[in-house]
C-alpha cells in the first residue's frame, strides 16, 4: 500500500515491515506502540526503521495510521484513573445535605 509519511510516498507491505524489523531490538515503549511479531515497538522507532528518516520528520499518528491499515495491532496507553477520595459516612451525609464538610468549624 502507498502511504505518505513526512510528505514522502512509501510503498509498504506487511511482509516488508516484518522483514525490516527482523533483528531490531525494541526500545522501551512508554507511549504509543505497535506489536510486530511477538515484540512491542514504539511507533517512532518503527517509523525510523521503515522510512530511514529522522524521528522528528514524521508524527506518530502517520505511522499509527499506516501500521493499522497494514493489519498490525497498535496500542495507546491509557492514563491510570485518578484515585477517588473516600468519604466517611458523615462526610457523605454532609455533602448530600449541602452542609459544610465535617471537621470545618464555623464561628459566629
Amino acid at each position: 500500500m502507498r502511504f505518505v509519511i513526512a510528505r514522502f510516498p512509501f510503498d509498504l507491505t506487511r511482509s516488508g515491515v516484518l522483514e525490516s524489523m527482523k533483528g531490531i531490538k525494541p526500545e522501551h515503549a512508554s507511549g504509543q506502540s505497535v506489536i510486530i511479531g511477538r515484540r512491542t515497538y514504539p511507533l517512532k522507532q518503527v517509523g525510523q526503521v521503515i522510512t530511514r528518516q529522522d524521528r522528528r520528520d514524521f508524527s506518530a499518528g502517520e505511522i499509527l495510521r499506516a501500521m493499522t491499515q497494514l493489519g498490525f495491532t497498535c496500542r495507546n496507553p491509557t492514563p491510570a484513573p485518578a484515585p477517588t477520595q473516600v468519604l466517611t459516612p458523615l462526610q457523605q451525609a454532609s455533602a448530600m445535605l449541602g452542609a459544610p464538610a465535617a471537621g470545618i468549624l464555623t464561628t459566629r
